[in-house]
């Protein structure tokens, strides 16, 4: 078990350092320069190079990589250049809303895609296996600005049921009205970022669920004259779960990317939101910052992922041969 848990603690802080390495070499190579975005036309030259001096624009490339990594050792993420706040409380103060969505996201995923899959694969052939063939097909290609702005379209605007964006109705509540209003706000997103991680549940979940369903061991739970629903539920779900657990835990990544793009049509207040406002910022500090963060939660969800698998399957050695 030991040995199984630092292979993997050391694989994944391998990853966040490539990860956080290629981020601030990627950012420093856009084509525009933060420069002229920081500075004002009414600043003096020698103010305007005192500013460039304080955030450490004027060094070397592998001079200020560095000191990036000096920093980041020390637990510093720098400083916004277009907030002018310590990065670590910028982030701080969007998080919560980008856990909200994807927590959200993933119980839709799990509550609907794992109970879809099973039906699908106990009518195989028939017509609702069809059906949900046909939608899970959809599923993969839809592209996430589409489907979000169709949903805007239709409940927000036509129907007028639901918020345009944002996180909540301003000026903002308190209490249990205004959990309800953010849980409103929240519909949207995640029904859009749902809807475009949804299908691959459905589809390992039916296919798993068909390949365990002609095992040996549950011709024998029938043969004890077990129902249908028993069996599946007791013998059959927990095996037929692997596949679907590893693809949804490595579909984390997946769904961080979405959000980026949900967070920006719906003006939801999260990391992916901050994400494109600091690309058009070219606030280096908070994309590195940002893919940071990112990186170790989808490390540490992998991580979880396989735990969570060697806990399904006994088989699994731990020990790591």
């Amino acid at each position: 078990m030991s040995r199984y848990l630092i292979r993997r603690v050391v694989r994944g802080l391998l990853t966040i350092f490539i990860s956080v390495s290629l981020t601030f070499f990627i950012v420093r190579a856009m084509p525009s320069d933060p420069v002229s975005l920081m500075v004002s036309p009414q600043m003096t030259p020698a103010a305007q190079q005192a500013m460039i001096e304080s955030y450490g624009l004027n060094q070397p490339l592998l001079v200020q990589y560095g000191k990036f990594l000096l920093q980041l050792f020390q637990g510093n993420l720098g400083t916004s250049f277009s907030k002018h706040i310590p990065v670590t409380q910028y982030l701080l103060e969007r998080l919560p809303w980008t856990l909200m969505l994807l927590a959200a996201v993933m119980v839709l995923v799990l509550a609907i895609g794992i109970p879809v899959g099973v039906l699908a694969a106990r009518k195989r052939g028939k017509l609702a296996d069809r059906i949900i063939s046909v939608l899970v097909t959809l599923g993969i290609s839809v592209f996430i600005p589409f489907i979000s702005f169709l949903l805007l379209y239709v409940f927000a605007f036509r129907l007028k049921i639901l918020p345009t964006g944002g996180a909540y109705t301003p000026p903002r509540g308190a209490g249990l009205a205004y959990w309800l209003d953010v849980g409103k706000h929240l519909i949207l997103p995640a029904v859009a970022l749902t809807i475009t991680n949804l299908a691959n549940a459905v589809m390992y979940t039916r296919n798993s669920m068909i390949e365990v369903l002609h095992e040996d061991y549950i011709r024998t739970a029938y043969s004890k004259g077990n129902d249908t629903k028993r069996v599946i539920r007791v013998h059959a779900l927990k095996n037929a779960m692997i596949p679907t657990v590893t693809v949804i835990g490595l579909q984390i990544g997946t769904m961080v990317g979405g959000a980026v793009v949900t967070e920006t049509v719906f003006s939801w207040p999260g990391v992916g939101r901050l994400i494109y406002d600091a690309v058009n910022a070219l606030d280096y500090p908070v994309l590195q910052g940002a893919f940071l963060l990112l990186a170790v939660a989808v490390v540490v969800m992998n991580f979880l992922t396989d735990l969570a698998v060697a806990w399904l399957d006994p088989r699994i050695r731990l020990g790591g041969q």
